[in-house]
């Protein structure tokens, strides 16, 4: 990830310093939370290289259930940002009434401290733009005694490691740009 990291072009320097201060400096996370979250946020990007980097990181930091919690937030935000997107951008009420008749086994089977599965599922549902989850998990922790402090040094690496997927698709489609058209 290091490698990948300090391979970001100059106009992505903040970038790099962010990643550095709020990952290779981490002062407000749990080693749980941090690599979870850096895990579902690249998974959330669908850059290619960049999850592999971050999966391969967080190997070294988390067990395989860890890092396989992680994942299945990615997996089941997805999902769900969709699903309940559609809801708070379609203007029939109704939609809130039915059943979602989606299967979410995972949320009560990860094995992993509910708080941080909820950190990460805050975290993919930041990225994917889904309001209703974003407010229904951030509730959730809140009210099991997670501090906005916490909350926001979360937001603040997914949002960095979301800024960084684009950046390494620029610089594929720079490297070969007759990609880019296919």
């Amino acid at each position: 990830m290091d490698i990948l990291i300090d391979s970001l072009p100059d106009y992505a320097k903040d970038l790099r310093l962010n990643y550095s201060s709020l990952v290779r400096n981490n002062t407000e996370l749990t080693k749980q939370q941090l690599w979870g979250t850096v895990v579902a946020s690249a998974i959330a990007t669908r850059t290619a290289p960049l999850t592999a980097a971050a999966v391969a990181e967080a190997a070294k930091h988390l067990s395989g259930t860890e890092l396989d919690a992680a994942k299945a937030a990615a997996a089941i935000m997805g999902m769900n940002n969709i699903y309940y997107r559609f809801h708070h951008l379609s203007s029939n009420e109704k939609y809130a009434t039915l059943p979602a008749k989606l299967r979410m086994n995972v949320l009560r089977s990860h094995g992993v401290d509910h708080n941080d599965f909820e950190l990460w599922s805050l975290a993919v549902s930041a990225i994917n733009g889904c309001g209703k989850c974003v407010d229904s998990h951030e509730n959730v922790v809140r009210s099991k005694g997670v501090s906005e402090e916490t909350i926001a040094a979360v937001i603040r690496v997914c949002s960095v490691i979301h800024a960084i997927g684009p950046v390494l698709e620029e610089i594929a489609t720079a490297s070969a740009p007759e990609l880019a058209t296919v």
